[in-house]
């Protein structure tokens, strides 16, 4: 849905006459680094099925790019992504713990490998924001609106810090902070509803802007006040069908 049909449904417009708060995914979304994610979880992975075919002597079947990621990590929790991935491929794996080194061994320690691959490229490369998106910050900034980030990045505030838009923004929600207090990831809406409570408004007053299946789904579930599916990825029917109310190619298209 463009901004044409949201001209034809007024009562989709974001004023402050019916929403409070914006509430915005990180990756995919204000920054372009969901592609980083996706290439440290290719890298990840890759070399896991690798080593995994050499030990059972099944073939290699590499990560896919688009549909592995989008279904079965793409803004999730990382542990509970590299779970969703391996259940995928008919691959257990004990849990372990968070405090397990990085290895293949166990589900976090997978987990940590990525993390580690994340970290080698945040800080070897620029962060790329999308400017559509800080437009339409700015925009909600100036109108009064509260904002916060919910993600479930580890890397959240680096990343906005060296994005430098980190100030527009009352309430974080990351991964830490969702780890710290053991709440469900996305796609349950616990994440979303904290940060709506940080920010002191109801969810019904709240909309949400995500680029994952399960962002949209959490928001859905939440029952929050305005779903705005981001399409970055040709990805717009899916995103309808899993709870957006609308779905953008660019967050610059709800600038009135």
């Amino acid at each position: 849905m463009t901004l044409l049909d949201l001209m034809n449904k007024p009562n989709l417009f974001i004023t402050s006459s019916q929403f409070d708060a914006a509430l915005f995914d990180l990756d995919g979304v204000l920054t372009a680094t969901a592609k980083i994610h996706a290439a440290c979880w290719k890298r990840l992975f890759d070399e896991f099925l690798q080593q995994h075919a050499q030990k059972t002597g099944e073939p290699f079947k590499p990560f896919d790019l688009v549909d592995d990621y989008k279904l079965y990590v793409d803004g999730k929790m990382r542990y509970v992504g590299v779970q969703s991935f391996l259940a995928s491929r008919g691959i257990q794996l004990p849990y372990g713990n968070p405090s397990d080194p990085p290895e293949y061994s166990t589900v976090c320690g997978l987990g940590n490998f990525k993390d580690i691959y994340f970290d080698e490229v945040l800080h070897s490369q620029s962060v790329e924001v999308y400017d559509g998106s800080i437009a339409l910050v700015r925009h909600l900034h100036q109108q009064g609106f509260k904002m916060a980030v919910v993600s479930s990045s580890h890397h959240c505030e680096a990343v906005l810090k060296a994005a430098e838009i980190e100030d527009y923004f009352g309430a974080i929600v990351d991964g830490n902070l969702t780890d710290q207090l053991h709440l469900a990831g996305k796609p349950a809406p616990d994440a979303f509803r904290l940060g709506a409570e940080q920010l002191g408004v109801e969810p019904k007053r709240a909309v949400i802007f995500e680029d994952a299946i399960s962002g949209v789904q959490a928001g859905h579930v939440g029952k929050f006040g305005l779903v705005v599916g981001v399409d970055q990825t040709q990805n717009a029917d899916a995103l309808l069908q899993n709870g957006a109310d609308i779905v953008v190619r660019d967050l610059s298209e709800l600038l009135s």
